[in-house]
């Protein structure tokens, strides 16, 4: 199995989420953006820095060999899922816990 095909599993939803979340109104898409860039350009940094040192190892049969450095680029797949279903989650639940208190 690809890195590709287990992002798949995981992105999906979270696509889900941020498209509900941007129906309702509830997602402030400049901030999550915003946070989103930073987080990659972080991920970028410190992922080929791990990577330099050996702490982590990709097997070349299981990427896609795009690259970021020494990244492969997959591995980005987990940052932009945190940068978009966290906030997204975290509005649409708080938006039906305000309604609840109404």
């Amino acid at each position: 199995m690809t890195y590709g095909l287990i992002n798949l599993a995981f992105l999906l939803p979270a696509a889900a989420l941020v498209t509900a979340a941007l129906r309702a109104g509830a997602l402030r898409w400049r901030a999550a953006a915003a946070a989103a860039a930073l987080l990659v350009a972080l991920t970028i940094v410190f992922d080929n820095l791990m990577i330099a040192v050996g702490l982590m190892v990709y097997a070349d049969a299981h990427a896609s060999g795009l690259r970021i450095g020494l990244m492969p680029l997959e591995d980005l797949a987990y940052t932009v899922l945190a940068a978009a279903a966290l906030p997204a989650l975290w509005e649409l639940l708080g938006r039906r816990e305000r309604r609840r208190r109404c």
